[in-house]
């Protein structure tokens, strides 16, 4: 599963707008948690622009909250960058619509608490559950 970056940080947060189940089944040993490299792009912009409070912690930094917390890196490759170009202008949202093309790419379900993103035919788990 991708986790969303609105989900990311509420895991790096311990945010209690995470659902119960959402939290469980990112915790769950044998779950395929992966981060994109989007999101950490998301959050550096937003960071940068003082839209967004990120403070890097004594144990996790932005660079490093993926592997600290055993997620799989995903990186932006030249085929996910072109599969947005298949997607529905349904939302122009530029950190989303890549997330979606690197999930429908990849065969991964979404875990995101984004409406905007039940637009789209992809495979969305509610992360408020």
């Amino acid at each position: 599963m991708l986790l969303d970056t609105q989900v990311l940080l509420w895991w790096l947060r311990d945010d209690r707008k995470l659902g119960r189940k959402a939290r469980a089944l990112i915790a769950e040993p044998t779950s395929d948690v992966s981060v994109s490299a989007v999101s950490i792009w998301e959050i550096a912009i937003k960071t940068a622009l003082g839209k967004l409070d990120w403070r890097d912690g004594p144990s996790t930094t932005l660079g490093s909250c993926v592997t600290d917390c055993g997620f799989a890196e995903l990186p932006v490759t030249v085929p996910h960058a072109a599969a947005v170009r298949d997607l529905p202008a349904r939302h122009g949202d530029p950190f989303d619509r890549l997330l979606l093309a690197q999930a429908a790419h990849e065969g991964l379900r979404i875990l995101s608490a984004d409406e905007n993103l039940q637009r789209y035919d992809a495979a969305i788990i509610d992360a408020t559950i």
